[in-house]
């Protein structure tokens, strides 16, 4: 596969990117930074927005604008750079985030947290339907530490939910018509990090970041300090293995006229200075061509 540099301007902590139809857009988040940006790939004009907490996720909304999960609860901004309306609060800001999250095929908005001191799994994933008014949220599942890897089958009939630590990725039977989630079972298994392991260190292919799926229903994920990118088929096994320029991949998405441009996020924030000197795309937004097309984008329902 072979990678270029989308934006060279790198993030602090690059996260869940999306492919605006409409708006020929790419937009994305950088965590640490507290920012929202997006790229117009035709004209290369790139912008950003500085936001009061951290997003750790966003998704775009049919009526226009986005839908934000930041550190203390769900947002919705009917604008690029507009007031942010809140949706949602929670009571975990003092030890919690909003992390990886998406909306579904029929228009909910699905986040999951992260518990940020790591010694414990209270971390939850949350659902939030707007779509008859007022919204309503649901708890969806928990027990985990880092909510990552969120994506949903073709045939709208999977969820697959990611807890990074655990170097494990989850899949349940998804009903998404009542939402219901049934029969919760592990989807693949990764080895954990040895112990001692140090970055640039060999043996260890990282851990389950951020995901999206293809038209073919196979399982796209960014594996954290592993340096490559993953297709899973839908039997969990390893279909395809691709090297990264960038020792911390987060998370890819299909983006292009097409669906076939596969744009993928990273990280630097935190990285010894030997692994930026050798990687020196880290942060940065890459992009590649793929044969198979991604999913459609998901639009927020208000």
């Amino acid at each position: 596969m072979q990678w270029d540099v989308a934006v060279a301007a790198p993030d602090a902590l690059g996260e869940s990117p999306f492919w605006h139809p409409q708006e020929e857009r790419l937009y994305w988040v950088d965590i640490s930074s507290r920012r929202v940006r997006r790229l117009h790939p035709a004209s290369g004009v790139l912008q950003a927005w500085d936001l009061p907490q951290e997003p750790g996720c966003i998704a775009p909304a049919a009526q226009g604008g986005l839908v934000l999960g930041l550190r203390d609860g769900i947002y919705r901004a009917r604008s690029w750079g507009g007031p942010l309306e809140p949706l949602a609060r929670f009571g975990h800001a003092e030890h919690s985030r909003f992390n990886d999250g998406k909306a579904d095929p029929l228009g909910r908005f699905w986040a999951g947290t992260i518990y940020e001191p790591k010694d414990a799994r209270k971390a939850d994933l949350y659902c939030l339907d707007a779509r008859q008014g007022a919204p309503v949220v649901q708890l969806k599942a928990g027990n985990v530490t880092t909510a990552n890897g969120l994506a949903f089958s073709p045939a709208r009939d999977r969820l697959y939910w990611t807890d990074t630590p655990s170097h494990a990725i989850g899949v349940w039977d998804w009903d998404a018509e009542s939402n219901a989630l049934r029969h919760h079972r592990v989807f693949h298994q990764f080895p954990f990090k040895p112990a001692g392991w140090k970055p640039g260190d060999p043996g260890y292919g990282g851990r389950p970041d951020g995901a999206a799926v293809d038209a073919e229903g196979h399982y796209w994920c960014a594996m954290y300090e592993g340096g490559r990118l993953l297709r899973l088929a839908p039997d969990g096994r390893i279909a395809a293995e691709f090297e990264v320029p960038v020792r911390c991949p987060t998370m890819p998405c299909f983006g292009g006229a097409d669906g076939r441009t596969l744009y993928l996020t990273s990280a630097r924030h935190g990285r010894p200075e030997e692994e930026l000197r050798q990687f020196p795309a880290s942060g940065c937004v890459l992009a590649a061509r793929v044969d198979v097309p991604g999913l459609p984008t998901n639009f927020f329902i208000d």
